[in-house]
């Protein structure tokens, strides 16, 4: 008895469906996803298990490296980060070109002395990456040690340029809210790399003290059961 032969059939698929489905979820993870912020270190923070998110904005980052290097990350109105470049810079005796205020406001993070800002902001952002990165340089990591500083009323205080980028932040933002109560606090975070030693920390938490800056974020990675 013969066997009888199936007609073959077309194999063809319709992906159109399937392409457009594709895309609409491209597009929806593009639009809905944050990217996350260039940083000049890599730190590795300490794990916890608080679930409280940090703010994307209005919030000043104090990055602590391993080796102890402080960099500042300021995420807020331009306006106003820019008003607080300006009131540093004149507690040391230094001003700021256009172009350089121009340059200052695309800085995600920062870490340098006053008396390198200038000459910073006039590099590339390449050569700017390369420069905090290069954590043997003495002239990368915003001083803490204390100075004696005079203010515009002449008056002669210890103070050091981590505390007067806090102090003035805080400040200006402050000024700010009174006229437009709707404007969020500035926050204050610091990130802290799980290497880095404690008396640094400690200093920086002892900085935030003084200047009666007692509410602030500590960040960390959330503990999960594989990393305990």
């Amino acid at each position: 008895m013969s066997k009888v032969k199936v007609k073959k059939q077309s194999t063809f698929i319709d992906m159109t469906a399937m392409s457009d489905v594709t895309v609409l979820l491209l597009t929806f993870f593009m639009l809905t996803s944050t990217f996350i912020a260039k940083e000049p270190v890599q730190v590795n923070t300490p794990s916890s298990v608080a679930e409280f998110k940090v703010p994307d904005s209005n919030i000043m980052t104090i990055l602590v490296d391993k080796q102890g290097k402080i960099f500042l990350s300021l995420e807020y109105q331009q306006d106003q980060v820019i008003e607080t470049l300006r009131a540093v810079g004149d507690d040391y005796g230094y001003t700021f070109t256009p172009k350089q205020e121009e340059s200052f406001k695309k800085l995600k993070s920062f870490g340098v002395p006053m008396a390198s800002m200038s000459t910073f902001l006039e590099m590339t952002v390449e050569k700017q990456d390369a420069y905090m990165k290069d954590l043997s340089n003495p002239r990368v990591g915003i001083p803490t040690d204390s100075l004696e500083v005079k203010d515009a009323l002449g008056v002669i205080s210890k103070d050091n340029e981590f505390k007067r980028w806090v102090s003035h932040a805080t400040q200006i933002r402050d000024e700010a809210r009174k006229g437009n109560p709707d404007m969020a606090e500035l926050q204050i975070a610091i990130k802290a790399d799980k290497e880095t030693n404690y008396p640094v920390v400690k200093k920086v938490m002892d900085d935030l003290r003084d200047m009666r800056k007692n509410r602030y974020l500590l960040i960390t990675n959330l503990k999960t059961a594989s990393s305990e």
